[in-house]
């Protein structure tokens, strides 16, 4: 399992960034992180608290709304699956020996994006075993666009993370060691689209492995305005 070290001065900074009120904004006011030193560093710690909340909790939909609500992104903190249809993704290669099935196993796709207000926060590429879930749960996913974690909760399910990846850093590698840093420019940070991204394996009660998800993050989990100095 591939692991991103977090580090110290930055998880210092987290705990101080996570204690600051986040101020209220009118609605449809953009966010704008300068581009500076302390933008960036301010950037890279809430990257990785997320990351970390992320790692620790099973649902990546409960742990969003969490996020959502705590850095006011929109007036309700309610997370919703908006599915995207008539779109299909080949299963990755050793998808079935992770989840445990054979060559003729049926499995479903399921493409959604998380949304909270006006926010796509993830989008995400499920690969589901159909057999595994009730007939109650595979129906509500086929026919709504209920978050698949929401809809999977009674079988009190367990995450296993095989990657979490920092798909964009705000500051370069070795800048606590004196690597040259980017050079500050008086307008916005430019941000790209996927910051972040994690692949996980979800097991039953039983041990059972039964959905295989590929999650990526989007520059919208830092659409708030940034802390008050």
């Amino acid at each position: 399992m591939r692991r991103h070290v977090v580090l110290p001065c930055v998880l210092g900074l987290t705990g101080s960034l996570l204690a600051t009120p986040v101020p209220a904004r009118p609605p449809d006011t953009p966010a704008v992180w300068r581009d500076d030193f302390t933008s960036r560093v301010e950037v890279l710690a809430l990257l990785q608290s997320l990351n970390a909340d992320l790692l620790s909790h099973p649902s990546a939909t409960l742990t969003l709304e969490r996020w959502c609500g705590s850095h006011q992104l929109a007036a309700e903190a309610k997370v919703v699956a908006e599915r995207v249809r008539g779109v299909d993704k080949p299963l990755p290669e050793s998808a079935r020996e992770q989840l445990g099935i054979g060559p003729d196993e049926s499995v479903r796709y399921r493409r959604v994006q998380l949304a909270c207000g006006g926010h796509v926060l993830s989008e995400a590429d499920n690969w589901y075993v159909p057999s595994r879930l009730t007939d109650a749960m595979n129906h509500e996913l086929d026919t709504t666009d209920t978050p698949f974690g929401k809809v999977v909760q009674p079988l009190h399910f367990r995450r296993q993370t095989l990657s979490a990846d920092l798909l964009w850093s705000p500051l370069p590698p070795g800048w606590e060691s004196g690597v040259p840093l980017p050079p500050p420019h008086a307008g916005a940070l430019e941000i790209p689209r996927f910051v972040l991204q994690h692949r996980a394996v979800l097991y039953d009660q039983a041990n059972r492995p039964f959905s295989l998800v590929v999650e990526s993050y989007t520059s919208d989990v830092l659409a708030f305005p940034p802390p008050t100095r």
